[in-house]
């Protein structure tokens, strides 16, 4: 009798896949193992006194690549953290940086803690100690290590970190630039909140953009009308959700959560389910859907687009005989083990990987660490000048039409949005759209090029695995 097959844990399926990735390549042993392998993990420990008692809590920072630095990585408060998450984590950062042409390496950090069990001073004790203990190892800086939101944290624990860090180092002009991710007014850029959902709308589209690719999966036309599960609607799925409704014409049929599924055929509405999920804790009874408290079987249900944006390992050898959706999208990192990837491009399925569609996070937090190094928002100092120049060129128009007898003109609408100049929230969506653009097209050259490589994942892994092969030639080794 065969045994069971067993599932690899989260840290086994990177390394799976990676190993797939590296046979296809000519790399020595040793590059290849140096890649492979995380180069630091720190593990803290340290007491907070809340409550009227001394709490004590555990952190990790891993460190996986420095072939470029500062390295970068979110940081998630979770119960469910551990050292083989982080460092499964880390080196999907390593990967995630160099697929899209961003100059980090790549980190993670954890705090095993349910954020949901403290009030918010209570959090912001804790936050600030979290900060001071990896300060002060250096595993906060501007030129060495840069957090950033991950699951349980937002723009507020970023906040408070910066703030932290900047009273450790009173001389650091560039203070603001250790940590990403924050609000506006504590030196944060436009867009950064919303960037791994916007990175997922720019990946599908632009994956839409090519119809032979569009055939692998059985679909047809555009992203219009497509019906969309997603799993998760925290800030990367809510999101998502909502451009992918309100700006393509998608319907967003199905949304998973922890208590279970809310269905809604004709579309759900994105922004009343999410105050619905704030209120209530959870998607049962909202008025806009069908509840089903078996959410999870929702995975497995018939539709064109399936986006899993929440937890690893969502999809996995118990349930990837049953996925339906011809097209899968991992909005979250990690959403499918290796042997249900196996299962599912066997079976045909189109999967568009983390590695690239979950970019868009650190793409933007590239963005404002630049903003900060330069202590200037983008657009300041050409906006209006580019809107004068356009105004200039509008009115020449208009003047030499005239001169020729033509009565018709411009329309108001066309003149207003022509001169508008780009501020900062549209230079962040354009070079967030050209970086999802041209991830893509290098993946797709790979893909459609080499009979060896079969799928996207692959594809990615050796676009950016060759990356970082080249940085530490370059570097001697």
């Amino acid at each position: 009798m065969n045994a069971p097959l067993r599932e690899p844990s989260f840290r086994e399926s990177v390394d799976i896949m990676f190993n797939h990735a590296v046979r296809l390549m000519d790399l020595s042993p040793g590059l290849e193992e140096k890649i492979r392998v995380c180069n630091s993990t720190y593990v803290v420990r340290f007491g907070v006194r809340l409550r009227g008692a001394i709490h004590t809590f555990t952190g990790f920072r891993a460190v996986h690549s420095e072939h470029h630095e500062p390295v970068k990585g979110g940081i998630r408060y979770s119960l469910a953290v551990n050292q083989d998450e982080v460092e499964a984590l880390a080196a999907l950062m390593t990967y995630n940086c160099a697929l899209v042409d961003v100059p980090f390496g790549g980190a993670k950090g954890g705090l095993c803690i349910e954020p949901r069990d403290w009030n918010e001073h209570e959090l912001e004790q804790i936050t600030r100690r979290f900060t001071f203990e990896l300060a002060k190892r250096d595993l906060i800086s501007p030129s060495q290590n840069g957090p950033a939101p991950d699951m349980g944290t937002s723009e507020r624990e970023m906040a408070w970190m910066v703030d932290q860090y900047r009273r450790m180092n009173t001389t650091d002009i560039n203070a603001s630039a250790c940590v990403t991710g924050k609000p506006l007014h504590a030196g944060g850029i436009a867009g950064r909140t919303e960037a791994t959902g916007r990175g997922v709308q720019y990946a599908l589209r632009e994956f839409f953009r090519h119809p032979e690719d569009v055939a692998r999966t059985g679909l047809k036309g555009g992203l219009e009308g497509k019906r969309i599960i997603v799993q998760g609607l925290g800030n990367v799925g809510y999101h998502l959700a909502k451009f992918l409704s309100e700006e393509d014409g998608c319907r967003i049929v199905a949304v998973i959560e922890r208590d279970g599924a809310v269905v809604n055929e004709d579309g759900l509405a994105i922004d009343f389910l999410r105050t619905h999920l704030n209120a209530c804790g959870g998607v049962r009874g909202f008025p806009g859907g069908t509840f089903h408290e078996d959410g999870a079987d929702w995975l497995e249900a018939e539709c064109d687009i399936l986006i899993p944006a929440a937890l690893e390992s969502a999809i996995n050898l118990d349930n990837a005989e049953r996925i339906r959706a011809p097209l899968i999208v991992e909005a979250a990192n990690g959403p499918i083990t290796s042997g249900a990837d196996e299962i599912l491009r066997k079976r045909g399925k189109v999967i568009l990987p983390d590695l690239f569609v979950n970019a868009g996070g650190v793409t933007v937090s590239y963005f404002e660490w630049v903003k900060n190094l330069s202590h200037i928002r983008f657009g300041r100092m050409e906006r209006r000048q580019q809107e004068a120049q356009n105004a200039l060129l509008i009115a020449e128009l208009e003047r030499v039409a005239q001169s020729a007898g033509l009565t018709a003109g411009f329309s108001d609408v066309f003149k207003k949005e022509y001169v508008r100049g780009a501020g900062e929230i549209d230079l962040v969506r354009s070079g967030l759209d050209d970086t999802m653009r041209t991830a893509y097209q290098e993946m797709r050259e790979i893909w459609h090029g080499r009979k060896d490589v079969e799928d996207l994942r692959t594809a990615a892994y050796l676009v950016s695995i060759g990356r970082v092969a080249t940085s530490y030639r370059s570097k001697g080794l």
